[in-house]
């Protein structure tokens, strides 16, 4: 059983308010998203080294670009999701938002961060007060698992 029904289209864009907004990653937000993951890194092994092996210490800018275009084409594909936290111009990437399937049909693992400035003040508040109404209005998931 597949973790979507074939006719979901997942959301292209989401205001968390605040002036910032959640959209699908791409490849082409390499530029933005290698100095807020490097920048982020030991807070990010924290939360995925053990599993992902994620962020690698001596990640390279193409190793990045690589996996944001993987990640690009699973969003494509329905596979799993990664958006990515933008202030209102896009000119700096804040953070991430992973849906990935869990174990039973229609489940999901959730999580995210934010880059390393923005734990615990007003940006990591709004995601994690946001991201669980989001998910219950949009998204077609009966037993979310929140990491966030």
């Amino acid at each position: 059983m597949a973790w979507l029904p074939d006719d979901f289209a997942h959301p292209l864009r989401a205001e968390i308010g605040a002036g910032h907004h959640l959209r699908p990653i791409r490849e082409s937000d390499t530029e933005l998203d290698y100095p807020a993951v490097m920048g982020s890194r030991d807070r990010l092994w924290s939360l995925y080294g053990e599993a992902w092996g994620w962020p690698p210490a001596t990640m390279t800018v193409e190793q990045d670009r690589e996996d944001l275009a993987r990640h690009e084409r699973e969003i494509e594909a329905h596979e799993s999701f990664n958006y990515a936290l933008f202030d209102a111009d896009e000119t700096e990437l804040l953070g991430c938002v992973y849906l990935d399937p869990a174990e039973a049909p229609a489940a999901a693992r959730i999580s995210g961060w934010v880059v390393a400035r923005l734990v615990g003040p007003e940006v990591e508040r709004a995601l994690h007060s946001f991201v669980p109404r989001w998910v219950a209005e949009v998204w077609p998931f009966t037993g979310p698992e929140y990491r966030i």
